[in-house]
């Protein structure tokens, strides 16, 4: 099959990493892009680029017919989905075909087998590849649930049959629990991916998650190329990959692969496909699911193999053999993947949107990093809040996790949260260092009264209260008394904290802080850009420092925090008026309201349902009351600090 030019069906950093294979190989790219995406990295990468339309999904980069449309009017002839999206959707494949594109992809009749748990792992059962006990039955109704569940023994996995990437997924410890967890996966596995169906499986308790990267043709020939271990994992979501796992032995790596070839080869599978398996203490590993498509974490294979597995799709779509066979493919050395996400790792990982105003990428041997971020790009609540992927490899996996910390130290974002500390402090874990993770680390490890937001010391107050005051205070109207200069009082506000220090400038850029008994010398010898060179207490060292929006965002060690100003603010408000309002954590959609004003509830009870970045948030009471005001109803889009509901103490009402 002959195309000179592909469409990317996709955004950010998987649109930007196939249209780099795809140039190089001498094709001609397009981009397509919603209009919140106008300015994104990947639309100005490519050769052409098209809007389809608003930033919601479902009008944008799920719309099959605008997609057609941007290939009809740019000429492509072939079509890459990336991943998500659209990339395992049969009937998108096949409009693709049906339209004279070719697909790079596998046929529709394999993403229709595979694309539906329930479907694949009836498929998988016949095809003799080990499977975890459950039901995927037809019957959907929850009386039958219910009871299957019981005859499969708790705890059990409630599943979304249409999905993946954790959404739709639920761990159900007890019987009494499963109603709610059954009603709250329908809901989030609908809005995701178009279908409630859902599949029971006997939870497998911690066990490695280990999945293996499968490759075929049009000519017969389906191989693998090794696994990747992907157990640490936070809401069933990947956090870490690498690749090969460190629990695989070569014996085990011939089974596991022995069984991908032969779930692929069950649907006459063409093109990247991934099985995954779950690997219990035993050695026993049982069929998960199998994703028609490229992976997220498809370059620690590409960095142990080093192949390019982009090139590989395009060339079998082209009609071509596969360029290795099974004897001749080499594993060497071992590779690490992060996924960088905005999301606040103090608050329960919620995601965050906002601007990115400092993004630096990290650099040097064995680093690679994939991702589709401009520097003052807004990362919208619309879309996943995974925004990078830092990877690393070495000779053996001890270099490569030493060289992911220090990438991880290097890589410069500023503007919202991020979860750089938490993959930081994941990689520096003796356990992880060991090789011994399961999908219960993050559990086990991070436990979230234990996760607590670093606060800022002396230095770094010391070092915020000199930028607010050099940014504040011209250099010609400096504080000075007879007696020398002025010791001049300042409040700074950083995370609902307020600090008093006390800043002297003893000359333009000399300046003597004071925070209670703590007192520091600053000397700022250098800006450019974002980039602070400063001498702090004798010791030199590097800063990041941008004003936004009336907050100053700074990075300094291993501190990323924001502070305001408020020397001139009122004082704050009474003490649990917070608690009286139910705000948005972030820009998003309402799902659901379950409370009406004069509506007595209860701390903990559930006010209403936020769907932001692919998840929904449930929002609670945090404390008890009366219903005051409900300000919004379902579907109203609301911006991040929203009042949504109001409550009263009782006596009050």
């Amino acid at each position: 099959m002959r195309f000179t030019k592909i469409l990317i069906a996709n955004r950010g950093e998987i649109a930007c990493r196939v249209i780099r294979t795809a140039k190089a190989l001498g094709y001609r790219t397009v981009a397509v892009h919603s209009e919140a995406d106008a300015q994104a990295l990947h639309a100005a990468l490519a050769d052409e680029a098209v809007c389809i339309g608003p930033p919601p999904v479902r009008e944008s980069y799920l719309n099959t017919q605008a997609l057609l449309r941007a290939a009809a009017s740019t000429g492509a002839d072939a079509v890459h989905p990336g991943y998500g999206f659209l990339s395992e959707n049969e009937a998108f494949a096949q409009a693709c075909q049906d339209a004279g594109l070719v697909f790079i992809g596998p046929d529709p009749e394999a993403i229709l087998h595979m694309g539906n748990k329930a479907g694949a792992k009836r498929l998988m059962l016949a095809a003799g590849v080990p499977c975890v006990p459950g039901y995927q039955g037809a019957d959907q109704s929850d009386a039958t649930l219910i009871a299957q569940a019981r005859e499969i023994g708790f705890p059990i996995m409630v599943k979304a049959a249409a999905g993946g990437g954790g959404r739709g997924m639920r761990l159900v410890a007890k019987p009494e629990d499963l109603p709610n967890a059954l009603a709250s996966a329908r809901s989030e596995a609908q809005n995701a991916f178009g279908s409630d169906e859902l599949i029971l499986e006997r939870a497998v308790i911690e066990p490695r998650h280990v999945e293996v990267q499968v490759f075929g043709d049009r000519h017969g020939n389906i191989i693998h190329l090794g696994e990747r271990d992907c157990s640490i994992q936070r809401r069933h979501q990947k956090v870490f990959e690498e690749a090969p796992s460190p629990a695989v032995s070569p014996e085990l790596r011939a089974r596991m692969g022995a069984a991908a070839v032969a779930a692929a080869r069950a649907v006459n599978y063409v093109g990247a496909g991934t099985v995954e398996f779950l690997l219990d203490r035993d050695g026993k590993f049982y069929f998960l699911e199998m994703n028609t498509r490229l992976q997220v974490e498809h370059p620690v294979t590409e960095c142990i193999t080093g192949l390019d597995l982009v090139a590989w799709q395009i060339a079998v779509a082209r009609g071509e053999a596969l360029p290795l066979t099974q004897e001749q493919v080499q594993l060497a050395g071992h590779a690490i993947e992060v996924r960088l996400y905005a999301e606040d790792p103090y608050a329960d990982f919620l995601p965050q949107s906002g601007d990115v105003l400092v993004w630096q990428a990290p650099s040097g041997p064995g680093v690679r990093v994939d991702h589709g971020l401009i520097a003052g790009q807004a990362v919208s609540p619309h879309y996943d809040p995974m925004i990078a992927k830092i990877i690393t490899c070495g000779a053996t996996r001890e270099e490569a996790r030493r060289r992911l910390i220090g990438a991880l130290q290097n890589t410069q974002l500023l503007g919202l949260a991020n979860n750089r500390s938490f993959l930081e402090a994941v990689a520096g874990h003796p356990v992880f260092a060991a090789g011994k993770a399961t999908t219960a680390f993050i559990a086990q490890n991070f436990d979230a009264a234990q996760w607590v937001r670093p606060q800022p010391d002396s230095l770094a107050l010391a070092l915020a209260g000199v930028l607010w005051f050099d940014a504040t205070t011209p250099a010609g109207a400096r504080p000075w008394r007879t007696t020398g200069p002025a010791r001049w009082p300042m409040t700074l506000g950083e995370n609902g904290h307020r600090h008093l220090i006390f800043v002297t400038a003893l000359d333009r850029h000399d300046y003597r802080i004071e925070w209670g008994a703590q007192v520091h010398q600053i000397r700022v010898l250098e800006r450019s850009g974002a980039k602070l060179s400063l001498l702090a207490d004798g010791v030199r060292q590097q800063a990041l420092a941008v004003f936004h929006n009336g907050s100053l965002h700074l990075e300094f060690k291993t501190l990323s925090a924001c502070f305001e100003d408020l020397t001139y603010a009122p004082p704050a408000g009474a003490e649990g008026s917070a608690e009286a309002r139910i705000v948005a954590p972030m820009n998003g959609k309402v799902l659901g309201v379950f409370v009406q004003p004069g509506e007595r509830v209860e701390k903990g009870q559930r006010v209403a349902v936020l769907e932001a970045m692919k998840m929904e948030h449930q929002l609670l009471a945090r404390r008890d009351g009366m219903i005051d005001q409900v300000f919004v109803r379902v579907g109203d889009q609301v911006p991040s600090k929203a009042v949504l509901v109001s409550l009263v103490q009782e006596e009050s009402a």
